[in-house]
C-alpha cells in the first residue's frame, strides 16, 4: 500500500486482518531454522517473548502461528504495521516484499468491512428519536421490531454446520429450561439478504453480551468460525471481559486452537463433569 494514508492504515489495522493464507506463508518463511536468515525465534524475541516461552513454542508444529496468536492476544495494539516493522528489524525484508500484495489485499478487505460497519448519519422525520435506523442495526434478526430497539442476546453461538446437533441441544438446555437464556443462533435468528460479515460483526460487538465457541475438528477448518473468533478476541484482548467461552463437546483429533488456549474451557467430553456442564455454562452466560 502506497502513500501516507496506507501507512496509517497498516499501523492501525489489527493483526486479525491477516487471513489464514498469509499466516501460513509466514510460517513457510519463518518456521525452518536458517543458518543465515532470521527465523521465527528472532521475531518472537523482538516481540518481547522470554527465552523459556520461545523454547516452549519450539515444541509446536507451526511455531510462527502460535507466536502471532499469542502476540495478538497479549497486546491490544498488535498491528499489521508493527509486524512488518519487526520483520524489517530482523532483516527479513524479503518476506515483506514477497507477501506485500497479499497483505495489502487482506488489509483492504478488512478496512472495507470496517467501513461497512460504520453507521453513516441518517436523517429521520422524528427529530427526538434516538433509535438507530441504519440497515446494520435494525431488521437483521427475526424478532427485530421496525422502529424499535435492536434485539439483544445473552450469547452469540459460534459453530460450524456439522456441530448443529449440539447447538440444538444447547438451545434445549439453556433456553427452554429455568435458565431462560437468549442465544443468537445464526441459522435460526438472522434474516437472509444482508452481508454476512457485517451482520456477524454487528451481532457479536453490539447485540450479544458473550460468545460461545463450539470447538471441534470441523471448527478449525471453518473460515466463518475463524473470523468470528478473532473478531471477538479483538474486542476483548486477553479476555479481560470474559466475553469468550470455548466449549468442547466431542473428542478431537486435531490440536486445540492455540489462540483460545489461555481461556477456561467448558468440557462436555469428560463423563465425570458432564453433570455440571450446563450449570457452569448457564451461570457464565448469566453474569452481568
Amino acid at each position: 500500500m502506497e502513500g501516507t494514508d496506507s501507512k496509517v492504515d497498516l499501523c492501525s489495522t489489527p493483526l486479525v486482518a491477516l487471513n489464514v493464507t498469509v499466516r501460513k506463508k509466514l510460517g513457510l518463511y519463518l518456521n525452518p531454522k536458517h543458518t543465515v536468515a532470521a527465523d521465527w525465534t528472532a521475531v518472537a524475541e523482538t516481540m518481547g517473548f522470554s527465552y523459556l516461552e520461545i523454547k516452549n513454542y519450539d515444541t509446536f508444529r507451526d511455531p510462527t502461528k502460535i507466536v502471532l496468536d499469542d502476540w495478538a492476544a497479549r497486546n491490544s495494539d498488535a498491528s499489521v504495521g508493527k509486524l512488518l516493522s519487526i520483520l524489517e528489524e530482523v532483516e527479513r525484508k524479503d518476506i515483506v516484499e514477497d507477501l506485500q500484495p497479499l497483505i495489502d489485499e487482506d488489509v483492504r478487505k478488512y478496512l472495507e468491512n470496517q467501513k461497512k460497519k460504520a453507521e453513516p448519519p441518517v436523517q429521520v422525520p422524528e427529530v427526538d428519536s434516538c433509535v438507530p435506523r441504519t440497515p446494520e442495526r435494525s431488521g437483521i434478526t427475526v424478532d427485530d421490531v421496525p422502529g424499535g430497539a435492536p434485539e439483544t442476546f445473552d450469547a452469540f453461538i459460534c459453530y460450524c454446520q456439522s456441530d448443529f446437533a449440539f447447538v440444538h441441544e444447547m438451545i434445549r438446555e439453556l433456553e427452554q429450561t429455568e435458565y431462560k437464556l437468549k442465544l443468537c443462533v445464526f441459522d435460526r435468528d438472522v434474516l437472509p439478504g444482508s452481508c454476512v460479515w457485517t451482520i456477524t460483526s454487528e451481532l457479536i460487538e453490539r447485540r450479544c453480551k458473550r460468545m460461545v465457541v463450539v470447538i471441534s475438528d470441523e471448527y478449525l477448518d471453518s473460515d466463518a468460525c475463524d473470523f468470528q473468533t478473532k473478531f471477538a478476541l479483538s474486542l476483548c484482548p486477553g479476555a479481560r471481559s470474559k466475553r469468550l467461552i470455548p466449549v468442547v463437546y466431542k473428542s478431537m483429533t486435531k490440536p486445540f486452537p492455540s489462540i483460545l488456549r489461555f481461556l477456561t474451557i467448558c468440557d462436555y467430553t469428560r463423563p465425570c463433569t458432564q453433570a455440571w456442564f450446563w450449570v457452569r455454562l448457564a451461570k457464565a452466560l448469566s453474569l452481568p
